[in-house]
């Protein structure tokens, strides 16, 4: 898109125009004759990859971390292409991102919305980075996504489930190509129906935060409505790292399943101290008792080591898929890292992509013309099979994966099995669903 359609849309605005509406920030700075935050005047883009390096969610930040890297080296022509050569869209050149070479800078979000608040504000300010992206918690991405809408910058969330993330936190600067806690719901609903029955007793220990608290809500909403009752819903601190006195009360509950709403090392953590209090040995109400993870990772199965075997959850994406996409990825992340990349790397890899993409549709790095080049964008080739970025709220929708933690692992890579890919088309919702409902994705912000 050319500066002139952009202008002519209302979608460029000089800092005198933005200020006739909503005050901007004064946090941010940037010179009155750019027309967007951060415009690149030089040879170079900067990006910020602001990922868990510490705290419960690290071991997820540190694949991040690798496929940022490994798609900067793609952007700029290295490597093989990876993913570049299945994508549907043929913007990418492999010449950086509109003739400019991509460099980029790293925070800390220490699993810490004030931390990654301030790790994304000092990469905009300090380095210049045009868009942020990274995460592994909805906590940090509704935190970090409405600082890039205040800054005027594009945030690719990463590893984001919350229904809250492009529900009522929804920002027109955000955008989600991770699946969400509702989608996780609707997928596996009928088959925990057809591997337990619909006459169950649910138990359910939550992560205290926007993605737990959504997600509890959407298995609840999903597995009630076939006809399983919720005896309990437990909230856990996610700085928690001993879960035996939440176990305990369970054993009493008259429940028959307990849903472990956690993540990274509080379900790894958790799951553990189950096991060790014998519940997987259990039989109440007369059916053998049985422990469900709504959101799963090959990462998290590492973790947990045998305790997985046999557990069902969902997954946005796992290394074992066949299409061409997917196994052009595992390649040239496992070239260069010798394993294969999880569901977190797979994500952040796919939102590098798609903002670059993005640039080069629209002509330009206008967080405004970068958005509209994102929305209503369908495209293939990038793991998930067809994939619709929806305009109404930002959320991609395509295929979920339903997965088990697998008996006889050949490797410690092969630790869960897929057991249904679950069409696009079953997890879609209406934008003013009710879990989805009370945000306003508002205007483009283009800061400067």
């Amino acid at each position: 898109m050319s500066k002139s359609n952009l202008t002519r849309r209302g979608l460029l605005k000089t800092s005198a125009v933005a200020g006739a509406g909503v005050a901007l920030p004064t946090i941010f700075t940037a010179s009155s004759a750019a027309a967007y935050t951060n415009e690149p005047t030089g040879g170079s883009v900067t990006l910020g990859f602001n990922v868990p390096q510490t705290g419960p969610y690290a071991d997820e930040g540190a694949d991040e971390l690798r496929a940022y890297e490994l798609a900067v080296e793609h952007l700029n022509g290295g490597g093989d292409g990876g993913m570049m050569n299945t994508f549907s869209s043929k913007a990418l050149q492999g010449n950086g991102i509109l003739g400019k070479k991509v460099e980029f800078v790293t925070g800390d979000t220490q699993t810490k919305s004030d931390a990654a608040r301030a790790s994304a504000k000092s990469m905009i300010e300090k380095d210049g980075a045009i868009m942020i992206t990274g995460g592994s918690s909805s906590g940090v991405a509704v935190a970090v996504q409405g600082l890039c809408q205040e800054a005027g910058v594009i945030f690719m969330a990463g590893l984001t489930h919350s229904n809250d993330t492009t529900g009522k936190d929804k920002k027109a600067n955000g955008f989600r190509h991770f699946f969400n806690a509702y989608m996780s719901g609707a997928a596996l609903a009928p088959v925990l129906e057809k591997l337990y029955g619909s006459d169950r007793k649910a138990y359910h220990l939550t992560a205290d935060y926007t993605w737990g608290w959504t997600q509890e809500e959407s298995i609840v909403a999903a597995t009630e409505a076939l006809g399983w009752q919720t005896v309990e819903t437990v909230k856990t601190p996610l700085a928690a790292t001993d879960f035996s006195s939440y176990i305990a009360p369970v054993l009493n509950s008259g429940a028959d399943v307990l849903v472990l709403n956690h993540y990274g090392g509080n379900m790894v953590n958790s799951l553990t101290n189950a096991v060790q209090f014998g519940l997987r040995e259990k039989q109440v109400n007369g059916k053998n008792f049985e422990i469900v993870v709504p959101l799963y990772s090959r990462l998290m199965a590492k973790g947990a080591g045998e305790n997985v075997k046999g557990i069902h959850g969902s997954t946005n994406w796992h290394w074992s898929l066949q299409d061409d996409a997917s196994k052009a990825f595992v390649k040239s992340f496992g070239e260069k890292y010798g394993f294969p990349p999880s569901q977190a790397a797979h994500t952040v890899y796919c939102q590098t992509l798609l903002y670059a993409d993005a640039c080069e549709r629209a002509g330009t790095f206008n967080p405004c013309g970068v958005g509209e080049a994102l929305e209503g964008f369908e495209f293939d080739g990038l793991g998930n099979g067809k994939t619709l970025y929806r305009a109404d709220d930002h959320q991609c929708f395509k295929d979920v994966l339903v997965v088990r933690g697998k008996e006889n692992p050949t490797s410690e890579f092969d630790l869960l099995e897929v057991v249904e890919v679950t069409p696009a088309a079953q997890v879609t919702y209406e934008p003013d669903h009710p879990m989805f409902a009370g945000g306003n994705l508002g205007s483009c912000n283009p800061g400067a």
